[in-house]
């Protein structure tokens, strides 16, 4: 920053985004070398090498934005904006699956025997396991709110304690759903009912799992005082995707656990 004479952060060149999209590649073929010919060498390397650039790019990122005094107001906001898009794009994501659910929903086909659920599915209780996995959700929402509050009063030990609560809330929806996802009554070869049942909830378990492990590098950050009462962007990004992920499973449990069964 020395000979710098501007705000803004020019990215020197890293690695990392060759080694991820080569990550995806394997995979995406990993999992198609599993599910045709049960091998999973591919997919095993693939996830592999995922973590490995998970790892050291969050490094990266840590290092420019917490030590070399890279992230300053003007790259702050520009994250922002990049993380605001970016769950803009998710919200469209989700979209695709509820419009999916609705289009076969609505109007039955006779296929499905006119109604909804298709005849011959019987549908998980939406007031067992999907509404105590409603209630773990709400509850992180709140930690996570108290975690961010008690960051800006700088009160470390409640941050650590909130977020912290946070992670496990998050690592039990995912054992609850996992549980769910082995005792169903139905796959998601049974008709349009269990793919977009499956797809969607699927990929929200997904995102689930991303935000707790965003969580949990945030947690690990806080123990080494990495953050600031005004100066915790990381902290930030993390708490705003665990809230748009709070938010979908509210639509997920209201139209696909209740209005679809």
């Amino acid at each position: 920053m020395t000979h710098q004479m501007h705000a803004y952060h020019m990215v020197d060149p890293s690695p990392w985004p060759l080694t991820g999209a080569a990550a995806a590649l394997l995979m995406t073929s990993g999992l198609a070398m599993w599910f045709h010919y049960n091998s999973t060498l591919l997919m095993a390397l693939g996830l592999l090498t995922m973590l490995l650039t998970m790892f050291q790019w969050w490094r990266d990122v840590v290092r420019e934005g917490t030590f070399q005094g890279h992230h300053t107001p003007p790259v702050q906001k520009s994250l922002r904006y990049g993380m605001i898009l970016f769950i803009t794009s998710e919200v469209f994501f989700f979209i695709g699956f509820f419009w999916a659910f609705y289009h076969s929903s609505l109007a039955p086909t006779p296929e499905l025997g006119g109604c909804w659920p298709p005849t011959g599915i019987t549908p998980l209780n939406p007031f067992e396991v999907p509404l105590l996995n409603t209630a773990v959700l709400l509850a992180s929402g709140v930690t996570i709110t108290w975690a961010h509050h008690s960051l800006m009063e700088t009160n470390r030990n409640q941050t650590i304690q909130a977020l912290t609560l946070t992670i496990l809330l998050g690592l039990y929806f995912t054992s609850l759903q996992a549980m769910e996802y082995y005792e169903a009554p139905f796959t998601i070869t049974d008709g349009v009912y269990g793919s977009t049942f499956f797809i969607a909830t699927g990929f929200h378990g997904l995102h689930v799992i991303i935000g707790s492990m965003f969580l949990i590098v945030c947690l690990l950050r806080q123990i080494k005082f990495h953050f600031t009462s005004t100066h915790h962007f990381g902290f930030e990004a993390a708490a705003w995707y665990w809230h748009f992920v709070d938010v979908v499973w509210l639509f997920l449990y209201v139209s696909i656990y209740w209005w679809g069964s």
